[in-house]
């Protein structure tokens, strides 16, 4: 997204939150987030910004959904939800085709849905927040390039399920496209599962780890996996670049086992989002939501951003997060 998009998007969106007061909330007004593998630091940090929305609006909100990686589980937790009646939702898409109907029925019930981290761009969501994930793989794509010299093998690990990580795949395949002499080997699907990727990287090692010479995480859990194979198995001087900003992963770029990662902002989604559904319970017409239109008075789309946090910045990234997890 071109900057002065996303600086548009924010103006109409800070419209949108304007003039909200505590006095017009209701003490039944709540407001949810559903996403999958919900035990995950990404999304307790996601939780963090919830709970400011909550104090900030003087509403309730929650975070639901199940503590693996399960589209299923997360269909049924939407249908529970929605029988609640929910003054809005926020959801992470586990699997677009799944969760559409459901985003599509809330919307067709008068509750206001907006999607983040993981979109789904066919359903009637209002807007999507969250990374540009595109851009984010581009990001990945450039540093890979530039380490390898324009000349290596890469690895990649990824749910292909999930609209954000084809997207950030597609942003490093561009790149890649300029840089013939770097060929993606394999495309490993880790189903939601950091085990996965362990037990894959130890294969690729036993078949022959020269052959490979960066690896490749478009989501959280997969990256201190592979650093955890490299270092049992001695092997040294391979880039890996991960996701996130998982502990396990801040930890590895300390210890020199993964080289970056591209740090997403879960609380600005999550906080942004809930103030956004609360205007929209409010104030907003659903029918007349329409963000396709060039007089909607919200927007298709907003870039909370990404950070790169490699060995030169991670120190100052741990020192902000220890202070912003005080409270």
């Amino acid at each position: 997204m071109h900057q002065f998009g996303f600086r548009l998007s924010v103006l109409i969106s800070v419209a949108l939150l304007g003039g909200c007061a505590s006095s017009r909330h209701s003490q039944d007004e709540k407001y949810f987030l559903i996403a999958t593998n919900i035990k995950l630091p990404y999304w307790q940090t996601a939780r963090a910004g919830l709970a400011r929305a909550a104090s900030v609006l003087n509403v309730k909100t929650e975070m639901v959904g199940p503590d693996t990686y399960n589209p299923g589980a997360q269909h049924e937790e939407f249908q529970r939800v929605l029988k609640l009646k929910p003054a809005g939702i926020l959801v992470s898409v586990g699997d677009a085709k799944l969760i559409q109907p459901d985003i599509d029925q809330a919307m067709s019930a008068g509750i206001p849905v907006i999607t983040m981290d993981s979109d789904a761009e066919g359903s009637n969501r209002l807007l999507f927040i969250g990374t540009d994930n595109y851009k984010a793989g581009m990001q990945g794509g450039e540093l890979v390039a530039r380490e390898l010299h324009g000349s290596g093998n890469v690895v990649i690990y990824t749910m292909p399920s999930q609209a954000n990580l084809y997207q950030r795949l597609h942003g490093y395949q561009d790149v890649f496209a300029g840089h013939p002499k770097i060929k993606v080997l394999q495309i490993i699907d880790i189903k939601g599962d950091s085990g996965v990727a362990f037990d894959a990287t130890k294969a690729i090692l036993a078949n022959g780890s020269g052959k490979v010479d960066a690896f490749v995480c478009l989501e959280a859990v997969a990256c201190p996996e592979v650093a955890d194979v490299l270092e049992r198995e001695h092997v040294l001087h391979k880039l890996v670049v991960a996701m996130d900003t998982e502990p396990r992963t801040i930890d590895w770029i300390q210890k020199g086992g993964i080289f970056a990662t591209i740090g997403q902002k879960p609380f600005t989604m999550a906080y942004y989002g809930v103030r956004m559904l609360d205007d929209m319970h409010h104030d907003g017409k659903l029918g007349s939501l329409n963000n396709r239109s060039p007089f909607s008075p919200i927007p298709a789309f907003v870039d909370t951003g990404a950070t790169l946090i490699d060995k030169g910045n991670v120190r100052n990234f741990v020192e902000q997060l220890n202070s912003e997890t005080k409270n």
